[in-house]
């Protein structure tokens, strides 16, 4: 069954399918630097080690000593690991599965 989310929109589509077009790191580097801020992609990256380190059981005080994010992110974070619409946790698995 595939996944219908609430935010779909034309244009959205049209993002993703342009970043399903991107072949490799540099490709990802040249676009990202020009469709986003620094801080921007900083959040992005940092978002995902708070989702890394809370699958990996870390504490929110572990956490927040070792990304410096909020303990507001951190939450929000983990409920979308526990509540949303796996995602993060896609991405965590298929670059645990790269990693072996």
């Amino acid at each position: 069954m595939a996944y219908k989310s609430k935010f779909q929109r034309k244009d959205i589509d049209e993002l993703f399918d342009g970043i399903l077009t991107l072949k490799n790191r540099e490709d990802c580097y040249r676009f990202f630097e020009d469709i986003c801020t620094v801080n921007e992609i900083h959040a992005i990256a940092q978002r995902l080690q708070v989702a890394k380190l809370l699958s990996q059981k870390k504490t929110y005080s572990e956490i927040e000593e070792e990304t410096k994010a909020s303990t507001a992110t951190i939450s929000r974070i983990n409920k979308c690991l526990v509540y949303g619409a796996d995602g993060y946790r896609r991405v965590l698995d298929r670059l645990s599965e790269e990693e072996k």
